[in-house]
């Protein structure tokens, strides 16, 4: 089979297409045909080992010290189950799925094989490959994020870092709480958030939000840049800042501030839920929410991708078709 081999730390340029022995699923495994994996912006934080200094030696030595342990990355999703193993009792052969890997990675491939027991839940046939794809990582953390929040309708909320593939759900699942959203992303997505559903938008690299006098109930924060002192003193009283990619001195700031004042920082890293899974998909198939998607490359362009990405130019989804 076909798939995205990465043998060391590096830039783009370490992905490369290899030909590969296809897996064979253990008794409670299945085998998964992968029709659309995604280049995420986690994804290349992790080929070239860009991590929180808090994280980085525990990671590293789960991932690899000298060299990834796991050779293909790839952390979401959708295809069509192929085989299962013999103890294999809820998915057959021809099933539609969406699945997130996490740190087992492998959805830069032809095939995977996972648990039974792992993050695997049916794709309906009125959705898409491409629309099931984005769910366990855009998806699922916008959706924890929001959550947090707790947000109440008419509050104002502002995304940092609203033009990806978790802010552009979590700027309609704000909205549907009844928020009046603000996003903030670079110029070049500014419509596309408008189109998403923002009220306000705000290009990062021009304006900063924290010079101007607007205040905020609720901040979600999913790029974790910048001066968290600043930024939570545009909360209003009792404001929530949600830390969803929080650096250490967001984290003492955010700590600080919520000691010495009435406003709160709340971390918010994401689990994975199934059920989660299920109220998703019910929102796309509904149409309350839809999945941004921008472009749709196949496997031999990673290399491109993975530049795409880093360069910060994807509105919303980056997915990939095999």
């Amino acid at each position: 089979m076909k798939a995205i081999i990465w043998t060391k730390y590096g830039p783009p340029e370490v992905l490369q297409l290899e030909e590969v022995p296809k897996p064979v699923p253990k008794d409670r495994e299945v085998l998964i045909r992968v029709h659309v994996t995604t280049v995420t912006a986690g994804d290349c934080e992790l080929r070239r080992f860009q991590i929180n200094p808090m994280f980085w030696f525990p990671l590293r030595l789960a991932m690899g010290l000298f060299r990834p342990r796991k050779k293909i990355l790839g952390q979401e999703l959708a295809g069509v189950v192929e085989v299962v193993g013999k103890d294999v009792e809820n998915f057959q052969p021809g099933d539609r799925v969406l699945a997130a890997t996490g740190f087992q990675f492998g959805a830069y491939a032809e095939y995977i094989c996972l648990p039974d027991s792992h993050l695997i839940s049916p794709l309906p046939d009125e959705m898409s490959f491409e629309q099931g794809a984005t769910i366990p990582t855009g998806g699922l953390n916008g959706l924890h994020f929001v959550r947090k929040a707790e947000i109440q309708a008419g509050e104002q909320v502002l995304i940092i870092g609203a033009g990806g593939s978790i802010g552009t759900y979590a700027i309609q699942l704000a909205k549907m709480k009844g928020a009046m959203v603000t996003a903030i992303d670079n110029g070049e997505k500014l419509e596309m958030m408008r189109e998403t559903g923002a009220d306000h938008v705000i290009d990062y690299t021009k304006d900063d939000f924290t010079n101007q006098d607007h205040r905020y109930n609720v901040i979600i924060d999913i790029v974790g840049k910048g001066s968290i002192l600043r930024q939570m003193k545009t909360l209003t009283p009792k404001g929530r800042y949600i830390l969803g990619n929080p650096g250490f001195s967001h984290i003492v700031g955010g700590k600080l501030t919520s000691w010495l004042t009435d406003k709160v920082a709340i971390l918010a890293l994401s689990g994975f839920h199934v059920e989660d899974f299920e109220y998703l998909k019910d929102l796309i198939q509904t149409g309350s929410i839809s999945v941004v998607i921008d472009q749709q490359l196949p496997l031999d362009k990673m290399v491109q991708a993975h530049q795409y990405v880093e360069g910060g130019h994807k509105k919303g989804n980056l997915i990939i078709r095999l």
